[in-house]
């Protein structure tokens, strides 16, 4: 099979070919259509996150075809359209798992970064950990609900009952997640890099109350703001927006220091939370919403031999969207 390689000699990766993976008891053996570009496979390649397998296939918006199935599968036959995501393992027995926290698990899997992900003509999987997909979305179009929705739903979550919800950084996850939050009933503030005013007139398409730059003010208090910006600086600017008893969530893997600010910006029980991975309850609950309310997704497709310039074009802030490469 062909694969983009990921080696650590350089943050380039590698077109090579490979054999094929065979699928072990529990496992499924997928053709790979289309797997989503996320930025954590920038933090990957690019270093920011520590120990990843070497050398590794990265990737894990993962959509494919089962093509054969491992002993003990359940739930899944060959020809199968699924999906596979971030969480591919967890133990099952440490104080996380046992609790139902699953996402926190001691010692967990994860596609595209100590598994072999999706930039490849086939892979295998975990059965346990893959989700059927729902129907009207094409296979370039689910990928990204697999991170960029999954880990947005689980950001949205963590804002509990707010009714007006700023988002900063309107990419792939925001873009996704603006749309479930109007689908909920609550008002969407979007903040994009200054001076972008294609990344704000999208989220206006998208039914923005709101868009400007991240140096701005929204025109009213916000009673929770999502973080998909790695910027440790938006944090206290996020503070100065939310209104007493709000809530800040960072919604990526990494961030730059977040910079001191003073403690009168977090007083009246303002909160700082982060959001690590996602529970298998997680994707369930979002795929029903996917599945209920057709969301718009909005990608550039790319051949999976251009996957170095899917990752810089998201690098240097030049997608709106998600980028998806297309395989098979």
């Amino acid at each position: 099979m062909r694969a983009m390689l990921f080696d650590g000699a350089s943050p380039l990766l590698r077109e090579v070919e490979l054999p094929d993976p065979t699928p072990g008891a529990g496992q499924l053996l997928i053709d790979v259509r289309a797997c989503g570009v996320c930025r954590t496979d920038l933090h990957v390649v690019d270093g920011d996150l520590p120990h990843p397998k070497r050398p590794v296939i990265p990737g894990h918006e993962i959509v494919g075809t089962v093509a054969a199935t491992g002993s003990g599968v359940t739930g899944f036959a060959p020809g199968d359209r699924i999906g596979v995501p971030w969480l591919g393992h967890t133990c099952g027995h440490c104080r996380f798992c046992l609790r139902g926290r699953e996402n926190l698990c001691d010692a967990p899997g994860f596609t595209g970064y100590t598994l072999d992900g999706g930039y490849a003509e086939r892979t295998v999987a975990d059965a346990r950990y893959c989700f059927h997909l729902p129907r009207q979305y094409s296979d370039v179009e689910a990928a990204p609900l697999l991170c960029a929705g999954l880990i947005g739903y689980r950001t949205l979550a963590m804002a509990g009952d707010a009714e007006r919800i700023g988002i900063y950084g309107f990419g792939a996850a925001a873009h996704i997640v603006a749309q479930v939050a109007r689908h909920q009933g609550r008002s969407v503030y979007a903040f994009t890099r200054p001076g972008d005013a294609a990344a704000q007139q999208f989220a206006l398409r998208l039914g923005a109350a709101w868009a400007g730059g991240s140096d701005e003010a929204p025109p009213e208090p916000l009673d929770a703001a999502l973080l998909f910006a790695p910027v440790g600086a938006l944090v206290p600017a996020a503070l100065r927006a939310v209104t007493k008893g709000g809530t800040v969530v960072c919604g990526g893997i990494h961030m730059s220091d977040i910079p001191a600010f003073p403690y009168g910006w977090l007083w009246e029980e303002r909160r700082i939370v982060s959001v690590a991975n996602l529970t298998r309850e997680d994707g369930a609950a979002f795929m029903a919403i996917a599945a209920r309310h057709t969301l718009e997704i909005e990608t550039t497709p790319y051949p999976l031999v251009r996957a170095n310039e899917a990752l810089a074009d998201l690098r240097e802030g030049r997608l709106t969207g998600a980028a998806v490469l297309t395989i098979n």
